[in-house]
């Protein structure tokens, strides 16, 4: 049982089930989605949307998401970024290339000055990543 954890939890424009079905290709895991008509939404316009989405890998990540309700605004930013850190440089190194494919690269992953691999790119859906790949003690 895990007391408490932190997730983070992605904001779409309409598009939030193909960007987790995405995600779920890059990451693996289980995926659930609910749309805004399971929850009784009338409104055919946003029926079909995401209320909720969950993706859970085999190795513990969460990541959710869902699309902005109706009646408020999304305002993209770059205030946050999604982190992905660890020393399984073939697994990072994967889903580096998925996830800045078709996207927007801001720094190359390559060696930086402390010591490690870093990149950061935004994904096709507009999603800010950072990839760092922790260099083994020699």
């Amino acid at each position: 049982m895990v007391a408490s954890q932190l997730n983070p939890y992605l904001i779409f424009a309409g598009n939030a089930r193909e960007a987790m079905e995405f995600y779920q290709q890059v990451f693996g895991g289980d995926l659930s989605l609910t749309t805004f008509g399971e929850f009784g939404t009338d409104d055919p316009a946003v029926a079909d949307q995401i209320m909720h989405g969950m993706l859970r890998t085999a190795g513990g990540h969460v990541l959710m998401a869902s699309d902005m309700p109706p009646g408020m605004e999304l305002r993209r930013g770059n205030a946050h970024s999604v982190c992905l850190s660890g020393d399984d440089a073939e697994e990072l190194r994967r889903w580096w290339e998925q996830l800045s494919a078709g996207g927007v690269v801001s720094m190359p992953l390559e060696m930086q000055m402390w010591g490690d691999e870093f990149g950061q790119c935004e994904d096709r859906f507009g999603t800010p990543w950072m990839v760092n790949i922790s260099q083994s003690p020699t």
